[in-house]
């Protein structure tokens, strides 16, 4: 081993905070009846509901093909989500391989207020009034309880009801009200859903509810928190002071204003989401696949973790198979390179919840054993930073395509290793062993990774013998294989990724 090896700067930086160290005598999850690794680099996160939040049903998922769940604060108590957070944590006793959470909180929704009829029909080309009067609203006005959005509207400014149904254009601003015209009519009940595409509404990111749940998440130890409705950067930099890298940051870009400052607020998070469902709604339909496309490749090129979701398998809430429609959608979002894919309501409260997973597993199959499928996720060009860390990842994966080597190896703390080699989507699997838990939690968002809780080690010979140990255990290499290893040396110091170590396995290591 070189004995000049310098200490290089982190980027990117890890997920989160760098995570506290775990109990020195904190079991080693490697030792237990393991999952077989997964035939695939996709991640799937699946959500969590009255569908699926069993024990039994969450290890069903899971032994499908999730590696992620859901916890949606948008629906259900802490009380409901409580017992899942301890199912899900004795799931990794059961499966032997760490399970990721992402508590997905509510956001700013917006909504208009009551109707004295419950229900009106608005024609189209009519005046609508919004205002603050708490009154019980007719065709001709309903309250708008927020403020803000008196604020921040101009003339010209298009208002969405109802997802989008309903299309309102401002003509004039007032301090409590705005007058506007019916420019899409249609039926409008109590509390519909409001969205402002045209501008950006000085709302905080997180609501009083948001604070309350996310109090909640972070005393659960959730892995991910995520963020709705992120409109600028400053959104995500509030949550980073309150979260205080007990959970990683994802990011859901769902506003026009978020696609403005994309760069930025990417910067920020730990990891982006392409909410398609709001975003949907805010941008014309045929606007949203190169939004995809964008946020995807911004997402790679920064080497964040990007996960693609909404409605991908939509038709299986009621049928057991989906639309060719829908598997193309999920096919393609694993042809770009997303890190993970996301199912919603149809694990959630769907009929065939194990099904859409096991389907969604079988097209990620399908899609990473096309003959063309790396010439395509390269297409995204993922240029390497002048440093040595980027250097040494990019070399990884040719090292590993040259040599015929069936894994790389990572061994970290804070997991910027493995993101720094999984960011280079390279052919082989990815082994990442971490003494923490923490760490190799947040990694199931990760594409490509099998995150593996060990124990800690103490010199680079030691660190060697754990990886060919670790990767004939999880039968990801045999003997008289090789496997390609990359480090920071010395070890415990986050951000000195600077080590590229082949070895051949000989099957004797588990002797």
């Amino acid at each position: 081993m070189p004995g000049n090896l310098s200490h290089w700067h982190l980027w990117p930086r890890p997920i989160g905070n760098p995570a506290p160290a775990d109990k020195p005598n904190e079991a080693d999850l490697s030792t237990h009846r393991t999952l077989k690794p997964r035939g695939r680099k996709v991640r799937i996160l699946a959500t969590l509901g009255p569908a699926s939040n069993t024990p039994e049903m969450i290890e069903k998922l899971a032994r499908a093909g999730a590696d992620a769940f859901r916890l949606n604060m948008s629906h259900g108590t802490h009380a409901d989500h409580a017992p899942v957070v301890v199912a899900i944590r004795a799931l990794e006793k059961t499966l032997g391989r760490p399970m990721t959470i992402v508590a997905d909180l509510q956001g700013p929704k917006l909504r208009v207020g009551t109707f004295a009829s419950g229900k009106v029909m608005l024609e189209t080309g009519a005046d609508f009034r919004l205002d603050q009067d708490k009154t019980p609203g007719d065709a001709t006005r309903v309250n708008l309880p927020h403020r803000e959005i008196f604020e921040a509207l101009k003339p010209g400014a298009r208002l969405l009801l109802d997802d989008g149904k309903i299309v309102l254009r401002v003509k004039a601003i007032h301090a409590d009200h705005a007058e506007t015209t019916v420019e899409v009519g249609g039926a409008l009940s109590d509390r519909k859903g409001l969205n402002v595409p045209d501008v950006v509404v000085p709302m905080a990111a997180l609501t009083a509810k948001d604070r309350t749940d996310l109090a909640f998440a972070l005393e659960q130890g959730v892995d991910w928190v995520a963020l709705s409705f992120v409109q600028r950067p400053e959104d995500v930099a509030e949550a980073r002071r309150l979260i205080e890298g007990r959970a990683a940051v994802l990011a859901k870009i769902e506003k026009p204003a978020a696609l403005d400052r994309l760069e930025e607020i990417v910067e920020l998070a730990d990891a982006v989401m392409v909410a398609r469902g709001d975003l949907g709604v805010e941008l014309p339909p045929e606007a949203v696949p190169p939004a995809q496309k964008r946020i995807v490749e911004v997402a790679r090129r920064a080497g964040r973790p990007v996960v693609v979701a909404t409605q991908m398998l939509e038709s299986m809430i009621t049928a057991p198979t989906p639309t060719r429609a829908e598997v193309s959608d999920v096919g393609t979002a694993i042809y770009d390179g997303a890190d993970a894919v996301m199912l919603s309501a149809e694990s959630a409260a769907g009929a065939w919840p194990v099904e859409s997973v096991a389907m969604m597993d079988r097209i990620a199959m399908s899609v990473e054993a096309d003959p063309g499928y790396h010439a395509r996720l390269h297409f995204t060009e993922t240029k390497a930073d002048a440093t040595a860390a980027d250097a040494i990842s990019a070399a990884a994966r040719e090292i590993a395509h040259t040599l015929g080597a069936r894994a790389i190896a990572t061994f970290t703390a804070s997991g910027s290793t493995a993101r720094r080699v999984a960011r280079e989507r390279p052919g082989v699997p990815l082994l990442v062993m971490t003494p923490s838990m923490t760490t190799a939690r947040r990694l199931g968002l990760l594409w490509g990774a099998h995150a593996v809780h060990t124990r800690d080690v103490a010199s680079f010979e030691e660190m060697v013998a754990k990886a060919k140990r670790m990767a004939l255990r999880h039968n990801l290499a045999a003997g008289d294989q090789r496997l390609v290893i990359v480090a920071g040396v010395p070890f415990k110091t986050p951000g000195s990724t600077n080590v590229l170590h082949v070895v051949r396995l000989t099957g004797e290591e588990l002797k």
